[in-house]
């Protein structure tokens, strides 16, 4: 099992010498979180003036991430508009949806983009630090269809559990139901990118029912437990709980206020620091 911890980790090249691509799933509605995000898309959702999705992307860049693919649907020009003026030397491309393609269908539609075999899929209203080359190494040594990052987790019911095998081959996904202690899907992946395009899928479809669940058995679907700081914005509680860490890391620490540069780098220092999720 991993240890937590953050630091800056080389993503093992691929074959050719590519880079990695990231995909960001960030075309979501946001319908929970709206009592106290209205204005703008969920991973644009501020914390103490910093979008969410901006520490998405300092996660991705300290763990050797060279390209980064923006799925985005509800509101993109909003988040666009900030990637550009923010990030405008950032290796990046925009996957947008005319309408809804769930979960599934703005993977598979993303994916048309990457140039590479496989890529980092990832939601952009969760943070789960972990070690990007460790799920790239996994994946490529089990010669997996797709890798998952676990997180264990105690007394929930938000989220449905998954088992494993002991050769960490996922042999379940567990319908949403009171659990005492268990492993859940962190939604961080690594797919090959033949495993959706190969498939009749629909246009529109859910990446967890549709492809997870129903190929489980035909599919080599592994999974990577890790004990890494995890956090889903989605709900209130949650939203405010991120925040309610961010500042309590800060307040620990000195800091240079005159840039998010320092901010962050402090920032994901001391997520190591955060042992009672």
């Amino acid at each position: 099992m991993n240890t937590p911890g953050i630091s800056k980790h080389q993503v093992p090249p691929l074959g050719g010498g590519g880079g990695i691509t990231a995909i960001i799933l960030a075309g979501g509605l946001g319908t929970r979180l709206r009592s106290v995000v209205s204005e703008v898309p969920k991973c644009m959702a501020p914390v103490n003036g910093i979008p969410f999705i901006h520490f998405i992307v300092w996660f991705l860049k300290n763990e050797g991430i060279e390209h980064f693919i923006f799925s985005l649907g509800y509101k993109h020009e909003i988040i666009t508009g900030y990637l550009d003026k923010t990030f405008p030397q950032l290796n990046k491309q925009y996957s947008i949806e005319q309408e809804p393609l769930g979960t599934g269908g703005a993977i598979k539609k993303a994916l048309s983009l990457v140039q590479t075999d496989f890529a980092v899929v990832l939601n952009g209203d969760t943070m789960f630090n972990v070690h990007i080359g460790e799920l790239v190494n996994t994946h490529q040594q089990k010669k997996a269809s797709c890798t998952i990052a676990l997180k264990e987790m105690k007394q929930f019911t938000r989220y449905g559990s998954v088992e494993t095998d002991t050769d960490d081959r996922i042999t379940a996904f567990n319908e949403k139901t009171y659990c005492e202690k268990g492993l859940i899907n962190g939604g961080v992946y690594v797919i090959n990118k033949n495993s959706l395009q190969d498939k009749e899928l629909p246009e529109s479809f859910s990446f967890e029912r549709d492809y997870l669940e129903k190929f489980l058995a035909s599919e080599k679907i592994f999974g990577v437990q890790n004990e890494y700081y995890f956090i889903d914005i989605g709900v209130p509680e949650d939203y405010q709980k991120f925040q309610d860490d961010y500042n309590l890391i800060l307040s620990k620490k000195k800091y240079n206020k005159t840039g998010n540069t320092e901010l962050l780098d402090d920032f994901f220092e001391g997520l190591a620091s955060l042992t009672d999720f």
